[in-house]
């Protein structure tokens, strides 16, 4: 199977407190839930009817078990996640905190390793990710080997000059501090992937560490200096801003309740990329993309929270974002 979009990367069990609003020690019960970012947007962009598979590893664990699972049940190609027997699957827990715009996020089974970062280079498929409509890469995947020299061939096997029309490569800025030494560090890393990259996404510190401090134009600037077709900043409040050598678009916040903040970015990415797979003009993409993202942050979870087509285009009429049934008329065929 050729996938519209195979991601590689983070996958761990999310653990989300059903006491929302209150610090972690004072949490009760909890709900367990499929996590990790190119996980997520794997999931996020099946939502949208396409075909996607993740290359990542598990522990030889119940847990690994539980997210084989879940994928499934996405219908997310889980072909590329094996497990490892060394490591335990990771689990990450959060604190919901709403009202003050808090949800600190607590790693376990990361340090000083997880499955995930033992994907390994001679392990790749690499016609999979040569034939893929879209690459999806996170910086996490370079903070320590061997998953940094993994990610690297894979990039190696889609050469900017060897896409072909309709295929993108996208790199998620997703810095994390806890993974790496230093700044300094990451964006070495960085600076060898992007010469594959065709769309690089990130918001302001994520941008910084990528190519420099500067205005979200600056930035922007940069990445596409690099070689990047499309630049996409994330400006927070004010929306998110996506710029190429002919073009600025800027979307607009959607405004919606927040529950959690997590998982808002991955359902932007998966439906992001299901946009571009489907050809739509960058302003609608990033309209889309944008309105998905703020669907989920009004919601619990994550994986379980990603909206349907129909969802995505509801919300945006009713916020007089488009006409009704615009995109659902386009996506119709998929």
């Amino acid at each position: 199977m050729t996938h519209e979009l195979l991601t590689i990367g983070r996958i761990s069990v999310d653990i989300y407190p059903n006491d929302i609003g209150v610090d972690l020690e004072d949490v009760t019960s909890f709900g367990k839930y499929l996590g990790g970012s190119p996980s997520n947007v794997a999931v996020a962009a099946a939502r949208h009817g396409r075909r996607t598979g993740v290359i990542t590893r598990t522990g030889d664990d119940a847990f690994g078990t539980y997210l084989h699972r879940e994928l499934k049940k996405f219908s997310v190609d889980d072909t590329y996640v094996t497990p490892v027997k060394e490591w335990p699957t990771a689990v990450t827990f959060c604190a919901i905190k709403p009202a003050t715009d808090e949800f600190p996020l607590y790693f376990y089974g990361r340090f000083p390793t997880a499955p995930d970062l033992q994907i390994r280079a001679d392990e790749l498929d690499l016609e999979a990710i040569r034939e893929a409509g879209i690459f999806w890469s996170t910086v996490t995947g370079l903070c320590q080997e061997p998953s940094r020299t993994a990610h690297i061939k894979a990039h190696e096997a889609r050469p900017r000059t060897g896409l072909k029309e309709g295929q993108f490569t996208i790199l998620d800025l997703d810095y994390r501090p806890m993974f790496w030494a230093s700044e300094g560090e990451a964006r070495a890393e960085v600076a060898k992937i992007l010469p594959h990259v065709t769309v690089a996404i990130g918001n302001d510190k994520e941008c910084a560490v990528a190519v420099g401090e500067g205005t979200p134009d600056e930035q922007a600037d940069r990445l596409l200096a690099a070689g990047v077709e499309i630049a996409v900043v994330k400006l927070g409040p004010e929306g998110v801003m996506a710029k190429t050598r002919t073009e600025r678009v800027v979307s607009a916040p959607v405004p919606v309740q927040t529950v959690n903040g997590l998982g808002a970015g991955d359902s932007f990415g998966g439906a992001f990329c299901h946009g571009l797979l489907s050809g739509w003009p960058l302003a609608q993409v990033l309209d889309y993309a944008n309105a998905a993202g703020a669907i989920v942050a009004s919601r619990l979870s994550c994986a379980d929270a990603m909206p349907t087509p129909d969802e995505v285009t509801s919300l945006l009429a009713e916020r007089g974002r488009l006409l009704p049934g615009q995109f659902a008329t386009e996506g119709a065929a998929l």
